[in-house]
């Protein structure tokens, strides 16, 4: 028999129109003859709607839905309750892939929800996703690790009352230029470059409109790694992809809008690095009790080619240019075969 599979998208956060994208190849590729397909819109303002097809979603007029969707808590139902005018129907729910990114989505908050209603569903679990969401308590957790990564201050948005003192505290400990980013943000949102106070208290100000914990980073000069991680009680790693940015950073724009900047599959790297990359990237997964997948990004630092970690994404992108699962069809496992493995894995904790 088919499993009935719910797909979450959309979202509150400043990765809506990724997350529309992710979704669209997610359910362009999944394995029809496998899984029946349930797909709710979760809108900017935070509607759940109930979307009837995959080209509503590349068109964008599932936001014009009038079917409201409700994921039940209760666990005896392990539903979707669609609700319209005043008629409610109950849909059994196997499995949830939420294809959400960044806040709201990808930080525990609807992972939390699924744990009540004892839902399965793919990726991450509630503490691993908090945590990876918020970037100053990544880094807390990486120091325990011995693996080098980018030296930091970290900001509160409450602290811009003595912005002089802020400032003044960067500067003792971290010289120009610095990398501004706020804690919990995805796709390089509200992340900007300083190279004097003018420009850090500028940057200090457009993270904060995307969160209230700040982290102000030493610039680390050399190329951008990423490697993608699967699996439950087994975990694998990827080869190795290499961002070439078109801007001075990988920022949103250079993600999604240029055509200039490319991504490098299975890139020449220095003897040995490729595995201490793997290995570290396994390493902050398993340390953040990590499940199903995620994408760990380190900087190769130019000159001593010594490898820093960068970040770590529990949901990453699944668009046409994302690393992720380009990274796995290198290691020849297709778009389909990676969706159907993150929906088993996520069937098999329920029993582990």
């Amino acid at each position: 028999m088919k499993k009935t599979v719910a797909v979450l998208f959309g979202g509150q956060s400043s990765e809506h129109e990724v997350s529309c994208l992710s979704a669209v190849n997610i359910i362009s590729n999944i394995k029809k003859e496998c899984y029946e397909l349930i797909l709710i819109g979760i809108t900017k303002e935070g509607k759940w709607i109930k979307v009837n097809s995959v080209e509503e979603i590349s068109d964008g007029t599932w936001k014009n839905g009038k079917i409201e969707a409700i994921l039940s808590p209760d666990a005896m139902d392990k539903a979707v309750l669609f609700i319209e005018e005043n008629n409610v129907t109950k849909h059994r729910v196997d499995v949830v892939f939420p294809v959400l990114h960044g806040l709201y989505g990808e930080d525990g908050t609807v992972q939390g929800i699924l744990e009540l209603a004892k839902i399965p569903y793919v990726g991450c679990g509630v503490l691993t996703s908090s945590i990876a969401m918020d970037k100053w308590y990544t880094k807390i957790v990486v120091n325990t690790l011995g693996i080098r990564q980018a030296a930091y201050v970290a900001v509160e948005k409450r602290e811009f009352v003595d912005m002089k003192h802020v400032i003044e505290r960067v500067e003792s400990v971290l010289p120009y230029p610095v990398f501004i980013k706020p804690s919990n943000a995805g796709s390089s949102c509200g992340v900007s470059k300083a190279k004097n106070r003018e420009e850090l208290e500028s940057g200090l100000k457009e993270a904060a409109k995307h969160d209230r914990k700040i982290l102000v980073e030493e610039t680390i000069i050399g190329r951008e790694l990423e490697c993608a991680v699967l699996g439950g009680m087994e975990v694998k790693a990827s080869g190795i992809g290499e961002i070439l940015a078109a801007a001075d950073f990988y920022d949103y724009d250079a993600k999604y809008n240029s055509q200039e900047s490319k991504t490098v599959i299975s890139p020449v790297l220095p003897e040995g690095k490729e595995e201490e990359i793997r290995k570290d990237a396994v390493k902050i997964f398993k340390a953040l009790d990590g499940y199903g997948l995620s994408r760990v990004d380190f900087f190769l630092k130019e000159n001593t080619n010594e490898v820093i970690f960068n970040e770590i994404n529990t949901l990453p992108g699944f668009t046409g240019i994302s690393m992720y699962p380009m990274l796995w069809e290198a290691k020849g496992m297709k778009k389909a075969d990676l969706i159907e493995n993150l929906i088993e894995l996520a069937l098999e904790r329920t029993v582990q």
